[in-house]
């Protein structure tokens, strides 16, 4: 199997979110030619097009990790049905660069129930011209469940989903190499 790099993003910046124990979890599923690195979101500065050319270290290791990944995984939850602030910050700051054009999303729902955020976060996805595989985008109900990582794996239903996305999520980037 063809080994490739993912990133894969939070949109929470709670310590025990269900969406990074998600990722978390999807980590320790992937097969060993999967590398999913989790990026930080929570040291970026609030988007401002006047610093937009000074040197912002979080910014810059977001945006190297997304050039050097074939693919971006995002998890986030729905605030006040919309995206994250924290998201949509981060999303603001790559929406400019070469980095994320074209780039495969694969979208992880933590919440069923929670469908206007993953609405709105599909439009500003296309909008920067990501390429969602809709195929891969699976929901799995964490809500009130007290799940960490480890408990989403012992789940044989979620860890499934979770495995059946990043299967179809692997096989459209690798048929999109060749």
């Amino acid at each position: 199997m063809e080994s490739i790099k993912l990133l894969a993003l939070s949109g929470s910046l709670r310590k025990a979110s269900y969406n990074a124990a998600a990722i978390e979890a999807l980590k320790k599923l992937a097969p060993n030619y999967i590398e999913i690195t989790s990026g930080a979101i929570c040291e970026l500065p609030l988007f401002n097009p006047d610093i937009e050319n000074e040197n912002i270290p979080a910014l810059d290791k977001l945006k190297s990790s997304l050039k050097e990944s074939s693919g971006l995984i995002i998890a986030s939850p729905e605030y006040a049905h919309g995206i994250s602030g924290p998201l949509k910050n981060a999303l603001d700051w790559l929406v400019s660069g070469a980095e994320f054009p074209y780039k495969p999303i694969m979208l992880i729902n933590t919440s069923p129930r929670a469908s206007h955020a993953q609405e709105a976060l599909k439009e500003v996805l296309v909008t920067m011209s990501g390429l969602l595989i809709e195929k891969s985008h699976v929901s799995i109900s964490l809500l009130s469940s007290k799940l960490d990582s480890n408990g989403i794996i012992e789940n044989k239903g979620m860890a499934k989903t979770l495995m059946d996305g990043l299967s179809h999520f692997y096989q459209e980037i690798i048929s999109k190499k060749t």
